[in-house]
């Protein structure tokens, strides 16, 4: 019997350190040995986000331990490993440098393959840890730092359909809950609040609902948010506001999402229709339940990472590390941390005033 490989992979883009171990079984299905995560909201919770500065040097304090927890949880002998995977973008530069530099030197010490992982990609390929997963798919990513819609061809060739042109949908998330007076990272309490509040109470704006394909625009949700928080006096008019504002995304995720059935199935035609939702704010329960109801709708099989999954992790870094090391995708040393790397290297860049859709 063949060996099967052991894949180190190390994630430390923003505010997560992490690292994790993963092989797979004789049908070729992966099995993560173990998966750390050491998260800072202690660091950045009185600041009331992430400070860059802090959080690399959390990322510096504790990433040889967290690399170690991993190896010793996963029963492996470090000398056993095939390959080292680290994410080398996009993210918070000074981060990202961290983990990347870390990963180099471990690969260069036990002279094994170094792979440079796209953070975005680890996002797009989760749910092959606990599912099966062919391509092509189209591929909704929602996180606090992006929101796209993908055309997943194969490893590496990825069309985007749709993207935001301003907010991510979690930062927007995030953003809402620090003005309803939630301290960080509150994003995943709306959701909480949301259960307690009237949806039709407030009637906030969809920008770019009608137009613009399924391009996302969430700055000027926030600033209706914003107007109607300063007046705001009761906990029953936060929740109110928490619940109008979920409803709002909800519609408009389910709209462009539409659109974005229509644009994959005319670019692509499927002979399978496969749905995979990944990034943080896809455990958002109530946007999970829209989509999937959406799915049965239009006969798609919705595919989500498992809950643990969806936010930073360094087991879909190493998945990705997984499947370019059977293609023998390995990286040079030199590799650079990319702040802003895309999926899609030939789509236009769409952030910001004066945006043409």
């Amino acid at each position: 019997m063949s060996k099967k490989p052991l894949i180190l992979g190390i994630e430390s883009s923003c505010d997560e350190t992490a690292a994790s171990i993963i092989s797979e079984n004789d049908q070729g299905d992966p099995i993560v040995l173990s998966n750390i995560v050491s998260s800072q909201v202690d660091v950045h919770k009185e600041f009331g986000g992430v400070v860059p500065e802090l959080a690399a040097r959390s990322h510096m304090e504790k990433i040889d331990r967290i690399v170690q927890k991993a190896i010793d949880d996963s029963g492996v002998n470090i000398k056993e490993l095939d390959a080292v995977a680290s994410t080398a973008g996009p993210g918070l530069i000074v981060c990202l440098s961290v983990g990347l530099s870390f990963g180099k030197a471990f690969a260069a010490s036990l002279n094994k393959p170094f792979i440079a992982v796209n953070h975005l990609e680890g996002h797009a390929l989760s749910p092959k840890l606990n599912s099966k997963l062919d391509y092509p798919y189209l591929l909704l990513l929602i996180s606090g730092g992006h929101s796209q819609y993908l055309s997943v061809k194969d490893l590496g060739q990825y069309k985007r359909l749709g993207t935001t042109i301003d907010d991510a949908i979690g930062e927007a998330f995030d953003k809402t809950a620090k003005l309803l007076g939630i301290e960080f990272p509150g994003g995943p309490q709306i959701e909480v609040l949301a259960k307690k509040g009237d949806p039709n109470k407030y009637n906030l704006p969809k920008p770019i609902f009608n137009k613009g394909g399924c391009n996302l625009s969430f700055a000027g949700l926030k600033t209706a948010i914003l107007k109607i928080a300063k007046k705001i006096k009761t906990d029953q008019e936060k929740f109110d506001l928490a619940a109008s504002f979920q409803k709002t995304v909800i519609e408009i995720l389910n709209k462009k999402t539409r659109i974005a059935f229509a644009e994959f199935e005319k670019q692509t035609n499927p002979k399978e229709k496969k749905f995979v939702v990944a990034g943080g704010v896809a455990a958002n329960k109530d946007i999970r339940n829209m989509l999937v109801n959406l799915c049965k709708e239009e006969n798609y099989e919705p595919i989500f990472p498992p809950i643990e999954l969806c936010g930073d992790n360094a087991a879909m870094i190493a998945i990705v590390g997984l499947e370019k090391y059977k293609l023998k995708q390995f990286s040079n040393l030199d590799h650079p941390a990319k702040p802003r790397w895309s999926l899609d290297q030939n789509a236009s860049f769409l952030k910001g005033a004066g945006v043409q859709l």
